[in-house]
């Protein structure tokens, strides 16, 4: 009928015995239909290509069964910043941080999708250019009629904006939990000053009743002024400003400082704590101060997070193998434990889980991210590990062992009289437009012996240093009008013999504050509250230039 159809066409000549050739055989098969379904395949795979190189919001590529790319489509290149021809024959291993690469990441994910038939994860990755995006990325094995690995194929979707928008969420819940916390903080001591100003107008001069007022004002100033510290800390954790000073220590020394420290609220939960130490020195090279509030937070926070009546302990070992010596620090107890979630979380900024209800001495969420920042600074790690709720948790420190480090003995201190009191009356100027703060400074003074002159301004304090010729300024920084800086400024200009000590007494408190006080012409930083011992050191320069 004159139609077409696709042939698979045989022709075999035909012989006689002598070779003689007497025809040909001719088969001719109808392949019509199967060769119909073949272009409908090619069509559809074709299309498939076109349509998966199309795709730009996910990236999807093809791996051969031991990982190299042997595909890859328009969203891989804007996802990845890779050229088909910059990929295409590499391993896919590149897309990965070096850690991960080290850690073996890549071809664990092979093996799970060889053995599992699928792979799904979350976890950063990386572009061309070096930078990181957040991605979810499902690998799937491919395998042929017979069940032979022919190779992967690989999707990665960019979640950065998704993840960073959580990011930014999760700050600003923890943020707005820590401004909640924090008035509770402050409230919490507040409280009790003031009922102890208002029963100051009652009790006349009762030394008893006095003496227990001011116990109560002296322990809850003393919280408002740690609280203070805390934010302080933050604030130089996150501009990555937390400096260490290090020595060698023995820091068998600095767990006894912390031990002493946390006891207090250790003691008042009815805690048992148990002391592991080693009999001879363990040397580090680190600031003692620092490691001190390392561990005294981590020992606060368990006492914090065990029930009454519980038990802590802590426990000091070398640690000495391949690597380098270490010197482990344990604290364990048998409090709530952490849920397994939450164990990545605990040492995060403002991290409390629902404790700001259910441990209202829980503090301000600062203390673990501050140990860490701190045990980090000195080139050591922190670890939490916990069963789960309710099995308790324990906290371990390492820290490099300083090897050969020849033990030191303390420096002894010079002891000033921690109330500061006069050996020999000085004349003092005191400056501060808070006139409750200048007032109470000065009377503290006065009763240490001294003779002094209360001005609330910049002016004032260049006249009254004309005539009352100070051998101490006490000189806030943050005034209206003419702020301490200008003052020390034009005080030194004046080139007076001999100078007086100018002593900045301020609430700013970080380095750069400091360093432009020195500028200014300050001799001292004095950060508020001033406490006696301050005072003391304060007299004992005078003395000195004396």
């Amino acid at each position: 009928d004159g139609s077409r159809f696709w042939a698979n066409v045989i022709i075999t000549a035909l012989r006689d015995e002598r070779g003689q050739l007497l025809g040909f055989s001719k088969i001719t098969r109808d392949l019509t239909d199967l060769k119909r379904e073949s272009e409908a395949l090619r069509e559809s795979e074709e299309r498939f290509r076109l349509l998966v190189e199309g795709v730009q919001d996910y990236a999807i590529y093809m791996l051969s069964p031991d990982g190299v790319v042997t595909s890859w489509n328009l969203g891989a290149r804007r996802i990845k910043g890779y050229a088909a021809s910059e990929v295409i024959g590499k391993h896919f291993s590149r897309f990965f941080e070096t850690a991960e690469i080290q850690a073996g990441r890549p071809w664990n994910e092979l093996a799970t999708a060889r053995e599992h038939g699928r792979f799904e994860d979350e976890g950063w990755r990386l572009r061309k250019d070096g930078t990181r995006f957040w991605a979810r990325v499902v690998l799937t094995a491919l395998h042929d009629n017979s069940g032979v690995l022919r190779g992967f194929a690989k999707v990665t979707q960019d979640l950065t904006q998704r993840r960073n928008a959580e990011a930014t969420e999760e700050a600003s819940r923890r943020l707005n939990d820590f401004i909640a916390v924090l008035a509770h903080e402050l409230r919490n001591p507040l409280a009790p000053i003031r009922n102890s100003v208002r029963l100051l107008e009652t009790v006349g001069a009762d030394p008893a009743a006095l003496a227990k007022v001011r116990g109560i004002i002296d322990r809850q100033s003393g919280q408002l002024a740690r609280i203070v510290d805390d934010l302080l800390d933050i604030n130089r954790i996150t501009r990555g400003a937390l400096t260490v000073s290090r020595r060698p220590l023995d820091m068998r020394e600095v767990v006894s400082r912390a031990v002493e420290a946390a006891r207090p609220g250790i003691e008042s939960a009815g805690h048992a704590l148990e002391l592991r130490i080693p009999e001879d020195a363990c040397r580090v090279e680190g600031d003692e101060v620092r490691l001190g509030q390392a561990l005294t937070n981590i020992l606060n926070n368990a006492a914090c997070y065990t029930d009454p009546g519980g038990r802590i302990s802590l426990a000091m070992t070398r640690i000495v193998g391949a690597g380098a010596p270490m010197l482990e620090v344990s604290v364990r107890d048998t409090g709530r434990g952490i849920d397994a979630p939450l164990l990545g979380s605990i040492f995060g900024m403002f991290f409390q889980g629902r404790a700001a209800v259910e441990r209202p001495q829980a503090g301000l969420g600062v203390g673990l991210a501050l140990a860490r920042t701190i045990v980090e600074l000195h080139h050591g790690s922190i670890e939490a590990r916990s069963a789960g709720l309710g099995k308790g948790s324990e906290f371990i420190v390492r820290l490099p062992l300083a090897p050969g480090a020849r033990a030191v003995a303390a420096e002894p201190a010079s002891e000033p009289k921690e109330d500061g009191r006069a050996v020999q009356s000085r004349r003092i100027l005191v400056v501060d437009d808070n006139v409750d703060a200048a007032a109470m400074l000065s009377e503290l003074l006065r009763l240490l012996g001294h003779e002094v002159l209360t001005v609330h301004g910049g002016m004032e304090a260049l006249q009254a240093a004309e005539g009352f010729r100070p051998e101490v300024i006490m000189l806030d920084i943050g005034m209206p009008g003419m702020t301490g800086y200008e003052v020390a400024r034009r005080l030194r200009e004046r080139k007076r013999s001999p100078e007086p000590l100018i002593v900045a007494v301020t609430g700013w408190g970080k380095a750069e504050d400091e360093m432009r006080g020195r500028e200014a012409g300050f001799d001292l930083h004095l950060v508020k509250p001033v406490e006696s011992a301050s005072l003391a050191k304060v007299f004992e320069r005078v003395s000195a230039r004396a």
